[in-house]
C-alpha cells in the first residue's frame, strides 16, 4: 500500500484481531470451550462496564479509525493540531505521534484531532510567506515595488512559475507606506528549508533597496508644543 499510514494502522487492527481468534482456537483445543461459551454469555454485562470504564480509549480507538480513512494527513506532513507544529511520524490505535521543529515527541489523542481544527501546510506542496517592507513617505513607490520584484527572482526554493511572486500596496501607516510581499516554496522539496528561503528573501530584498538608496524609516512621532510656545532643551 503506498499509504504509510493508513498500512501501519489496518496492521494494528488486524494483528489484534489475528490474536483475539488465535487465543479462542487454543481455549478450544484444549478443552476450554465452556469457558468460552461462560464469556461470551457474560459478554454484554463486562462490554457494558469495560467500555463506560475506558470510555477514552473508545473513542480515540474510533477517532483514529475515522483519521486513517479520511487521512487529513500522512506520515512526513507538517501540521499544526491545537497549536502544536509538527511532523507526523505515526498513527496508532490511540494517538498520533507528531515530531515538533525543536525535536520534542508529542503524542496527541486521536479524539482531539477529530474534535479540534487541523492545519496540514504540506498536504498539497504549496506554502505561501510574506513579510512587509515600510517605504518613506515621499519615495518612488513604483521603483520601490519593481526593485523589490527584481530581488525576489531566482532566489533557490521560490517558485516563479507554478505560482506567482505578488508585490502590492497594503496600507498607509502613520510613519510608512507598506508594501506587502507574498511568495510561494514548494513543501515537497527538501533540498531548502522554507525558513532559509524567507530569510534570503528578506535580505535579497532590504539590500537592493538600500543600495537603490531607498529610506526603510522606523517609527516617526512628531512633537507640537502647546499653543506654538517652543521647544525647551537641556
Amino acid at each position: 500500500m503506498d499509504d504509510d499510514l493508513l498500512a501501519n494502522f489496518l496492521a494494528g487492527i488486524f494483528g489484534s484481531i489475528v490474536i483475539l481468534i488465535g487465543l479462542l482456537v487454543v481455549f478450544r483445543i484444549i478443552g476450554l470451550t465452556g469457558v468460552i461459551s461462560g464469556m461470551l454469555a457474560g459478554a454484554g454485562i463486562s462490554a457494558f462496564i469495560i467500555g463506560f470504564a475506558l470510555k477514552d480509549i473508545g473513542e480515540n480507538f474510533l477517532a483514529g479509525i475515522i483519521l486513517a480513512f479520511k487521512r487529513p494527513f500522512k506520515i512526513g506532513d507538517i501540521v499544526d493540531i491545537s497549536g502544536i507544529r509538527g511532523q507526523v511520524l505515526s498513527l496508532n490505535l490511540r494517538d498520533t505521534q507528531i515530531k515538533t521543529l525543536d525535536g520534542k515527541d508529542v503524542f496527541i489523542p486521536n479524539s482531539i484531532l477529530i474534535k479540534n481544527p487541523l492545519i496540514n501546510f504540506t498536504i498539497d506542496g504549496y506554502l505561501r510567506y510574506d513579510f512587509m517592507v515600510g517605504l518613506d513617505y515621499g519615495s518612488d513607490y513604483m521603483g520601490a515595488m519593481s526593485i523589490i520584484d527584481s530581488a525576489l527572482r531566482g532566489i533557490p526554493g521560490i517558485l516563479e512559475e507554478r505560482k506567482k511572486v505578488t508585490v502590492r500596496v497594503h496600507e498607509m501607516a502613520e510613519s510608512t507606506l507598506n508594501i506587502e510581499i507574498n511568495f510561494w516554496v514548494d513543501t515537497l522539496d527538501d533540498s531548502i528549508g522554507d525558513l532559509d528561503i524567507k530569510s534570503t528573501a528578506i535580505l535579497n530584498v532590504l539590500t537592493s533597496l538600500e543600495k537603490a538608496g531607498f529610506n526603510l524609516p522606523a517609527k516617526i512621532i512628531e512633537l507640537k508644543t502647546h499653543k506654538g510656545d517652543s521647544l525647551k532643551t537641556s
